[in-house]
């Protein structure tokens, strides 16, 4: 109770801070379009009976829409409820929100002194018209000014039309066009000339890479010409120094960038970026743009949010910080403090011991960036190699899998699944088939209603088929293709490739060729994509799913970027994610009666490119939308069900998350009741974002309304399949945690 009593007071000193001019401006400009709002300034001597007159006209308001009135008290819920509610009434119920949680404090670890931001917004708004006071920035009355303006009336929602979508797609370039790869042989040259002269000097030295034997140059530039089809090439001569990198992209980085980069390493950020994947980042761009290939950009190249942060990085999914012996943040009793992830009854992460704990090149706004910088994850790829008794640790790990009673499904990840080595891999997955044919056995003992969850789906999470397609080995198939056969013979039915595209940009005749193979092992590839600022912009994601289905990969996820100050820079508000899905993936939405075919289509994966194809020119759609937009929220669980509650002084909005109705969540969500965040940034700076980038911000108008949303509801192909017996009701490895 002190603490919060202090908190308030040092709010408090706030109010005093005067507002600047052009925040003032605004404030006059709010107060002109809404006459009504100006009499309720000037008549009132408190903030309680602003607050009190406000509701009042709101309530009138609300007299009218029943609809939203019982949505409003939660009386209505779902998409179907969400449905019937007008552009008004998203305004009308914000305020609302707004005026209930008045004075709540909340943490904000995006503020870099006390951490805590006190909801208050008509008292801000209160000071900043009767004394121009109040202490609040420019963002947060941009945002007031909209508000106002949707629920009297005057902000109006347009969406678009199917001909301003297909414009938005043609904007984006894919890395199957011609041009584009015309612009990537020139890169790839570049690149090996460059990689050419160090191993002549002597600058790069490999025991297995030589170029001793050849006479001429260009004999040494088919050799290695050559080795750029093999995929260990490409990681014994990633680029780690900034100068080195600089010199690969024809020293075309600037003097600012650069010096991001060495204070980078220095900090013990690692740069990691391989050859080929450096040959998709552009240093002339032709007839396009070079913001074309910011979203790649924005992955491989550090920015000052997370040189600012590193170091200081906290956990943004409570449940990856695991003490030995007792439960994490989602109740969950775990094997080990660093192999095995939970969140849920059925599924959890295995991050093996391997190789795996490294990737094909660091992505920038990785999830995983508090495990790199604690070191679980890194590029020491000799040293990560793994040891003689890993096999007995891998054994002990699946054991935890084996004797669950809820878990089904294994998500093999890092790091990156595929970055261990052909034969690791094929260990863990002939491990992976003794446990699950174990757990069959031990089932045969027990009674009806008594059963354990046997394994249905077997995962692989890797960015590899983007970041170095020539993984993809024959061999690498072989392997794939044989555990798929004797898995499926006792009874796992699902094989999951689960990559992570950004930019349809990544998608190459190498991918394509990858994706086959992988195909062809009898494995469907599915795409989760992380909606970074850059890969935000109107019509991006649309045009990656549709490149993605054209060569046969469905989308799984759209998330939310997370994290705090780290990835303020890349983070994009949830109302631009919401945004994005009513104005731009609903061109894909596939009907009801036919979302049945998807799951037909991808029962056989080596013909699934040409299924998908047939589907989308039946339906005659641009791309199939089988993905859900959501947030990893920071407790337990995927959401985009969530209501803006408050706006802090700096023009982030508050968010209040119910948990995803639409699936099954650990007991512990029962305990956690609804989950708030404070946003990094606010609309109007993901705005000026988007500015830098060449974007036209009109175009986003719609984005300021958007303050209401609930999860969709998960396509039935990513369903688990039916048992033929009863399962046990029983949930093992639990304990409600003390806190």
């Amino acid at each position: 109770m002190q603490q919060n009593i202090n908190i308030k007071l040092s709010d408090e000193k706030l109010y005093n801070v005067a507002i600047d001019v052009k925040s003032f401006r605004l404030v006059q400009q709010l107060l002109d379009e809404n006459p009504w709002f100006r009499q309720i300034i000037k008549k009132s001597d408190e903030i309680d009976e602003v607050l009190s007159a406000i509701k009042a006209k709101v309530d009138n308001y609300l007299e009218e829409r029943i609809e939203a009135l019982e949505y409003y008290r939660g009386q209505s819920i779902g998409n179907r409820a969400l449905k019937k509610l007008e552009w008004r009434d998203y305004a009308a119920l914000r305020i609302l929100d707004y005026i209930d949680h008045t004075g709540q404090i909340f943490t904000d670890p995006n503020i870099k002194l006390n951490k805590i931001a006190v909801n208050n917004p008509f008292r801000l708004l209160y000071m900043a018209a009767k004394y121009g006071t109040g202490g609040a920035h420019y963002d947060f009355f941009m945002d007031m000014l909209w508000l106002f303006r949707q629920f009297s009336g005057a902000f109006k929602r347009e969406v678009p039309s199917e001909k301003k979508f297909a414009k938005w797609l043609r904007r984006h370039p894919s890395g199957l066009d011609a041009e584009i790869n015309k612009i990537r042989t020139n890169n790839k040259k570049r690149i090996i000339n460059i990689i050419i002269n160090k191993i002549d000097e002597g600058t790069i030295r490999d025991k297995k890479y030589t170029l001793s034997n050849e006479k001429t140059y260009d004999a040494k530039f088919r050799k290695v010409e050559a080795w750029w089809d093999e995929h260990l090439f490409h990681l014994r001569f990633a680029i780690r120094d900034p100068d080195y990198l600089n010199e690969m992209l024809n020293y075309s980085l600037s003097p600012e960038t650069m010096k991001m980069l060495r204070e980078s390493i220095k900090k013990g950020i690692p740069l990691f970026v391989n050859p080929y994947y450096l040959s998709l980042l552009n240093i002339n761009m032709g007839n396009y743009p070079t913001a074309t290939d910011s979203v790649i950009r924005d992955y491989v190249l550090p920015n000052k949010s997370l040189l600012n942060e590193f170091g200081k990085i906290s956990a943004w999914e409570k449940e990856d910080l695991v003490k030995h012996g007792k439960p994490n943040a989602a109740g969950w009793l775990l094997p080990s403090d660093h192999n095995v992830h939970r969140r849920y009854p059925e599924v959890a992460i295995l991050i093996p011991d391997t190789v795996g704990r490294a990737c094909g090149g660091l992505c920038v706004s990785c999830q995983r960036m508090f495990d790199f910088q604690k070191g679980l994850l890194n590029f020491n790829l000799e040293k990560l190699k793994p040891k003689q008794t890993w096999p007995d640790k891998l054994h002990d790990l699946l054991s935890y899998f084996r004797n669950d009673s809820q878990l089904r499904d294994i998500l093999i990840t890092g790091g990156d699944a595929l970055m261990s080595s052909d034969k690791s891999l094929k260990l863990i997955l002939d491990y992976v088939y003794e446990m699950a044919k174990a757990k069959i056995e031990d089932n045969i003992g027990r009674e009806e209603g008594e059963k354990f969850a046997e394994m249905q789906r077997i995962r692989l999470g890797t960015r590899l088929p983007v970041y170095l397609p020539q993984r993809i080995t024959p061999d690498l198939a072989i392997i794939l293709k044989e555990f798929r056969e004797k898995a499926s013979q006792i009874g796992i039915t699902q094989f999951v490739i689960q990559t992570h595209f950004q930019s349809a940009m990544e998608i190459t005749p190498e991918v394509v060729k990858a994706v086959e193979r992988l195909q062809g092992a009898g494995w469907i590839v599915v795409n989760q994509m992380v909606f970074t600022a850059a890969a935000s912009v109107r019509g991006h994601t649309a045009k990656l799913r549709k490149v993605l289905n054209d060569i046969g990969i469905l989308s799984y996820y759209t998330f939310t970027v997370k994290g705090f100050l780290e990835n303020s820079y890349n983070f994009t508000p949830n109302a631009r994610m919401v945004q994005e899905r009513h104005e731009e993936k609903y061109f894909g939405h596939i009907p009801k009666d036919n979302r049945d075919r998807v799951v037909e289509v991808l029962q056989q994966p080596d013909r699934v490119t040409s299924g998908i194809t047939a589907l989308i020119k039946d339906l005659q759609l641009p791309f199939l939308a089988t993905d859900r937009n959501v947030l990893n929220l920071p407790g337990v669980g995927k959401s985009m069900t969530f209501r803006v509650v408050g706006i802090t002084r700096y023009g982030k909005r508050i968010l209040m998350f119910d948990h995803d109705s639409k699936r099954r969540h650990s007991p512990m969500v029962e305990k956690m009741g609804k989950v708030y965040i404070v946003e990094s940034k606010s609309i109007n700076a993901y705005l000026s974002r988007l500015d830098s980038l060449g974007e036209n911000i009109n175009e986003y108008q719609n984005i300021w309304g958007y303050s209401l949303s609930e999860t969709e509801a998960r396509m039935s192909v990513y369903d688990y399949p039916a048992y033929n017996y009863a399962l046990t009701s029983e949930i093992s490895n639990f304990e409600m945690p003390a806190n």
